[in-house]
């Protein structure tokens, strides 16, 4: 046994198979998505006994064999193709031991494909507590298996588990169930019809839009295999699963007790609180309101710190390395762009962190259930709320989110409006000028500048409740929908989940952020630093003539002041200047917002870098203090009140991000309703931006 062998984690959503794939790889993983779909894969690598290795397959959550998402079907597709490289070895099933009669569905479905299977029970430590007890022996003589009882809170069974998947050959592949009695007659017809293939993965391909090898249901037709009608394949489905409970039902008899008593406990209770009509959007409005100062007060002296040392660095590059063309591209260019994103990581990372707690303790699924209660009423589906929530991390995978919508007229409307819910692109944008033109003073112990955050987050998350209405109105197709959510078990967060979470969320932020930023700071202090015409090329003799007054830094300011208003960045500027002016931004901030559409952190990327050519003060060399420090040519500030506010409205209204457009493309299969996205999110941030300028001033 030295090969490595292939394990695929199965299981329902919330049984806590996250946490286990956490448990058996630990940092040994990588996230990614399949070949040719949106849908994530998660895979890593596990040291078993006897030096075997295995290759964790974490798959997609799924409630059963009849897939009803992309997502299931994920899952179907890899257990019917054998010649898949990731194909299974050993099935891990992953349950949770307070919904083993519902898990168990699953677990006799994928026994019937006759792949080795282990039964992984896990949240064990609450079985005390909560009056659960399990007779191990009978239910694995039942289930035809080996179980392992685990708790990855308390680390327990992960040895076990590590022991029966090296084992894994000396496990039954014997059904539970002889599943093929709910219509005998049509089975042994199937069965001689295709006497060399495994008769569930028949009815499956039958049944499911599903590859499998090269057999299709048109090639069953063409062998002359008269299949039933859809109306009738659903019916049997329906007994399929109805006998398989029954079965359930006759384990769970033997090999479950449950004290009654204990059944119940402060869920219920938490519940009543948490999902109550006001009590419950009050105290979740009390959450968000604490996170956001915390994003405040405990990220100011990191960040502080990464901004001055960046500076530093900067400045140690110029007076160390040679003068010339590369030491200029590395201190104003590569150094100046990378510091305007790695300064954000503190706050970026307790963004992550918060939402990362509230999804491990169950509490966020309190929140999708309260908020459905509004969504209803402008045209969404209760299910909109998690792409709106899982937007503000990102607006790419939130629109992958929207596959479980099946309408699709609420499918739509959720990936139009999406992209309006705050992300953590957008947070660099508003943490740097919140700094500027918001004070840092406090009110009844609330900072002003946590509470402007917030209520950036709250405009945009009403924009999108009111673009959806008018949507709704608009596209005239009728539609309805039902919303069922699974409320999972509360409990405390485990600090593993969470920091791995943090850590890959954090990373993949940064380094995918950062390589868009690296590539587009070497541009623009390319553009920065070269000009044509006299004007640029003469900026010494011109400035000097013009200035006799003037010496030493200020002279050298001065010139260079010149240099980049004449170079090509400047010439670029100054063309769409005219279109931005009435918004309270000056060329450089042009400069900013046209190349944030590649992503909206670049923009202080971009300024950064600008600031950065030719800068000559040593006690103005951060990042705030240049932008801080930008005046107009009448000696008045360009970072006020006034432009501030309208320059965040603009971020929070703008689509500003390729990536997303394309993802809209890829997700509606044409590039009318990015186009379409695009137009009228511009139009809106322009009108906002334009009044909020016009009016403050």
């Amino acid at each position: 046994m030295s090969k490595q062998i292939n394990v695929a984690l199965i299981g329902n959503p919330n049984t806590g198979k996250t946490s286990v794939f956490n448990a058996l790889t630990g940092l040994n993983q990588t996230v990614g998505n399949y070949p040719g779909i949106t849908v994530e894969k998660k895979e890593g690598l596990c040291k078993l006994p006897r030096g075997v290795k295995a290759h964790i397959l974490d798959l997609p959550g799924t409630y059963s064999l009849n897939a009803s998402s992309l997502d299931e079907n994920v899952v179907i597709e890899l257990l019917l193709n054998k010649n898949d490289k990731d194909f299974p070895d050993v099935v891990v099933l992953v349950s949770d031991v307070e919904n083993l009669k519902r898990n168990l569905l699953l677990f006799t479905q994928i026994k019937d494909l006759e792949i080795p299977t282990i039964l992984a029970i896990n949240m064990s430590d609450v079985m005390k507590n909560k009056g659960i007890s399990l007779n191990i022996p009978e239910l694995e003589r039942q289930l035809n298996t080996k179980i392992a009882l685990i708790s990855t809170r308390k680390n327990t069974g992960i040895d076990d588990l590590k022991h029966l998947i090296s084992n894994y050959r000396d496990l039954s592949i014997e059904p539970c169930l002889n599943a093929s009695t709910i219509d005998v007659e049509y089975f042994e017809r199937l069965q001689k019809a295709f006497p060399n293939q495994q008769l569930y993965k028949l009815w499956l391909v039958i049944t499911q839009d599903v590859n499998f090898g090269k057999m299709t249901r048109q090639e069953m037709d063409v062998f002359q295999f008269k299949t039933k009608s859809e109306v009738e394949l659903k019916r049997l489905q329906q007994k399929e699963t109805i006998k398989r409970y029954q079965f359930i039902n006759g384990v769970l008899k033997e090999g479950l007790t449950i004290d009654a008593s204990k059944a119940t406990g402060l869920r219920a209770k938490f519940d009543r609180v948490l999902t109550h009509k006001i009590w419950g959007y009050v105290i979740f409005f009390a959450i968000l309101l604490t996170i956001f100062q915390a994003i405040y007060d405990w990220a100011t002296v990191p960040m502080d710190f990464i901004d001055a040392q960046f500076a530093n660095l900067s400045e140690w590059v110029k007076h160390t390395l040679p003068s010339g063309v590369l030491t200029d591209l590395i201190a104003e260019g590569i150094i100046a762009g990378i510091g305007g994103v790695v300064i954000f990581i503190p706050q970026i990372a307790f963004l992550f962190l918060f939402i990362a707690i509230l999804e491990e303790s169950g509490y966020m699924s309190r929140v999708v259930f309260l908020m459905d209660r509004i969504m209803r009423r402008f045209g969404l589906s209760g299910k909109s709320v998690v792409p709106l929530i899982s937007g503000t991390a990102c607006a790419i995978p939130a629109i992958m989110a929207t596959r479980n919508i099946e309408n699709w007229k609420e499918r739509l409307i959720t990936i139009l409006v999406t992209p309006f819910t705050t992300c953590s692109a957008r947070l660099p944008v508003y943490i740097i000028i919140i700094g500027l033109v918001i004070p840092n003073n406090y009110f009844f112990g609330l900072s002003y500048q946590a509470l402007a955050l917030m209520l950036l987050y709250i405009i945009g998350f009403l924009m999108a409740i009111f673009s959806a209405y008018v949507l709704n109105k608009i596209l005239k197709t009728k539609s309805k929908s039902f919303f069922v959510i699974e409320m999972p078990s509360y409990k405390l967060p485990l600090l593993k989940n969470v920091g791995l979470t943090v850590l890959e969320k954090t990373k993949t932020f940064v380094f995918e952020a950062g390589r868009i930023i690296l590539a587009i700071s070497v541009i623009i202090w390319g553009l920065a630093s070269y000009g044509p015409g006299e004007s640029f090329n003469n900026a010494e003799t011109i400035v000097a003539a013009e200035n006799p007054e003037l010496s030493g830094i200020a002279l050298d300011d001065a010139i260079a002041s010149h240099k980049l208003e004449h170079s090509f960045i400047g010439i670029i500027g100054k063309t769409i200047e005219p279109a931005i002016k009435p918004l309270g931004y000056d060329w450089k901030i042009g400069i900013g917002i046209a190349t944030s559409f590649a992503a909206r952190e670049v923009f202080v990327g971009t300024l950064a870098t600008i600031y950065s050519v030719g800068s000559s003060e040593e006690d103005e060399n951060t990042i705030r203090n240049r932008m801080a420090s930008e005046v107009h040519a009448d000696g008045s500030k360009i970072f006020t009140f006034a432009s501030g506010i309208s320059l965040l409205l603009f971020y929070a209204f703008a689509m500003q991000c390729m990536s997303t457009l394309a993802i809209v493309k890829r997700e509606t299969n044409s590039w009318r309703w990015p186009m379409i996205q695009l137009g009228s999110m511009t139009v809106i941030a322009y009108l906002a931006a334009l009044v909020a300028f016009q009016f403050l001033k």
